[in-house]
């Protein structure tokens, strides 16, 4: 945006700077005048005719200059020739100087009235433009070059100065885009250029606007969910010891359908408490947890889930401490590997693995199972989202949780083909 109104700058300085170069001219044209007096002395009247009494070596000294021809050329006052280069154009008019072409070349025309007896004769010197062009094109450059030099010197400073003043900004634009979608606090104002802080300022207090509601939604899901607890525990208590009584097999398979959807809205209960403790502003403080000794913890209680299924549970357990939420972590956990318990076909096996890799610690349940394709793996790890044609009757919030809770301990979620041909999810969390 600097550089039209610099150059437009520059072409008005190079007008200015050849108006100087007038006066140079005048000089000139005054040295041709005084050549044209002293050629004008030489003019000899004769009754019968005018002569010209010009020596051969004064007219060699004349016509002689170090970068210019000079022409002339002496007029009766009747405009007969008396001597000098026939045909150099006379100024036209009243004018006493002017530019013309003679034999090809531009030249500079003077005329100088001499007196000759009781009359005037005119005498005509003239010289090429060699010197006066040359003049003209030094004196514009030598004008232009420190010019030139200040708008160069202005465009690097210009720049450093942008730049330099644009670095709080660059700053501020990378610690915005490294935040996660949930981080959520006020933003620094103090490092930020002093035009920036009421836009800081309005960021800040959006960020506060975005922070509440988000705590709103948190309160919702969590009360929700704990509310919702107490009587699914009641119904599916109640129907566990309906089952237990003598009945008809068709109202038997009714009760059926209602204490498995009981349990299925338990979980999803469940789910959405353990999605509201997970996403950021509602974690608590964190403590040493080693993941190996989570996975003994509840290792009996999916033991069952797997002998239900008719799967083969394995466990390879190093020690894998990290910090983190001990409850978080083990909600993780159980989802990975009711996930792989639930889409494990019938005589499958899942693996559950802790333990430290690179020097990083590390939890993985790998199964058997059908998968999951390269092109759904991102999309899994989304709230409430199934890949098509999946069997069952997930909720898709499982993947979801594992990823805020693995987000929230700066942990990386991978999901990965099985060397059995099954899934194998991992986390895997920061050097530590």
């Amino acid at each position: 945006m600097l550089l039209p109104p610099i150059a437009a700058l520059l072409a008005v300085g190079a007008v200015i700077a050849y108006y100087p170069v007038e006066p140079a001219t005048q000089a000139y044209d005054q040295a041709l005048v005084d050549i044209g007096i002293a050629l004008g002395n030489h003019i000899r009247v004769t009754p019968s005719e005018y002569r010209f009494d010009l020596p051969t070596a004064v007219e060699q000294v004349l016509r002689t200059d170090r970068f210019d021809r000079i022409y002339y050329r002496a007029l009766s006052p009747g405009g007969l020739e008396v001597a000098g280069d026939p045909g150099l154009p006379a100024p036209p008019g009243d004018a006493v100087a002017h530019n013309a072409v003679f034999n090809g070349e531009k030249v500079r025309v003077v005329s100088v009235q001499t007196p000759c007896g009781r009359s005037a004769c005119t005498v005509l010197v003239a010289e090429t433009m060699v010197k006066r062009s040359r003049l003209a094109r030094e004196h514009v450059l030598q004008s232009l070059l420190p010019e030139m030099l200040i708008a160069l010197a202005t465009l690097v400073i210009v720049w450093f100065g942008v730049k330099r003043g644009l670095q709080p900004l660059a700053r501020l634009s990378d610690e915005i885009k490294a935040r996660s979608a949930g981080d959520l606090r006020p933003i620094d104002a103090a490092g930020t250029p002093e035009e920036t802080r009421p836009l800081v300022g309005a960021m800040n207090g959006l960020l506060e606007e975005v922070a509440a509601a988000s705590r709103k939604q948190q309160r919702f899901l969590a009360d929700a969910a704990h509310q919702l607890r107490t009587p699914l525990a009641g119904l599916q208590a109640h129907t566990e010891l309906a089952l237990a009584e003598p009945m008809p097999e068709s109202c038997r398979a009714q009760l059926e359908q209602v204490h498995q959807a009981t349990i299925r809205t338990a979980r999803l209960a469940n789910q959405l408490l353990a999605l509201a403790r997970a996403e950021p502003g509602a974690r608590t403080a964190s403590s040493k947890v080693d993941l190996k000794t989570l996975a003994e913890a509840d290792a009996d209680r999916w033991v069952h889930q797997s002998l239900a299924r008719d799967v083969d549970l394995g466990f390879e357990l190093e020690a894998a401490p990290v910090e983190g939420d001990a409850f978080l972590l083990r909600e993780a956990l159980s989802n990975l590997v009711h996930n792989a318990l639930e889409y494990s076909n019938r005589g499958g096996r899942v693996t559950v693995r802790t333990g430290r890799r690179n020097g990083h610690a590390f939890l993985e349940v790998e199964d058997d199972g059908p998968g999951i394709a390269p092109q759904e793996r991102a999309r899994v790890l989304e709230r409430f989202y199934r890949v098509p044609g999946t069997p069952g009757t997930g909720s898709g919030l499982g993947l979801a949780i594992v990823r805020e809770i693995a987000t929230g301990h700066g942990a990386a979620v991978a999901i990965a083909d099985s060397p059995a041909g099954g899934c194998r999810v991992g986390i895997t969390f920061p050097h530590g």
